[in-house]
């Protein structure tokens, strides 16, 4: 097998599940740190971290993909993404390993994959005796989402400047 037909790959997992994203799609792994809150953003965006001078938009992929919720724990970690040249995190249980894989190991998404589900994947590959769900890191945030999430900032900056109040003195 040549090293063009390899890519590596960072797994992780959310609850039982294995996925993957390419690794030149992640730009950091991190130790959990409560993200800020952000009011009127999709319940699956938990909030946001400062994250080298940027603001970053952090996703919780079990809300995301509709997962039961979980406690944070010991090995959960933040994924700072890559996706489309912007900055994305997500919560993930643990991350496992970062690994080779043989391109022609990933199949195509099932058709019952369409829809929601199906736009984040770009396929399902066998590693040992394990199916790993390989993300489209870039579709993560789809152009909707990224236009929420920008109409907060955007509403902010459209607001008047309050009026000047002069006090009088005596």
């Amino acid at each position: 097998m040549s090293t063009a037909d390899l890519s590596q790959i960072v797994t992780f997992r959310l609850g039982d599940d294995l996925f993957a994203a390419d690794i030149y799609s992640v730009e950091r792994v991190l130790r959990y740190q409560a993200p800020t809150s952000i009011p009127n953003v999709p319940d699956w965006i938990e909030g946001v971290l400062d994250y080298q001078g940027r603001v970053v938009p952090v996703i919780n992929l079990r809300r995301r993909f509709e997962l039961p919720s979980a406690e944070i724990a010991a090995d959960t970690r933040i994924l700072v993404l890559n996706a489309g040249g912007e900055w994305i995190a997500a919560i993930v249980d643990a991350v496992l390993e970062v690994a080779g894989l043989a391109e022609s190991s990933v199949q195509p998404p099932p058709p019952l994959f369409r829809g929601i589900a199906g736009e984040y994947l770009k396929g399902i590959a066998r590693r040992a005796d394990r199916l790993v769900i390989f993300l489209d890191v870039e579709r993560l945030l789809s152009t909707a989402d990224r236009l929420r999430l920008d109409a907060p900032a955007d509403a902010n900056a459209a607001l008047p400047e309050p009026p000047q109040v002069a006090l009088a003195h005596g």
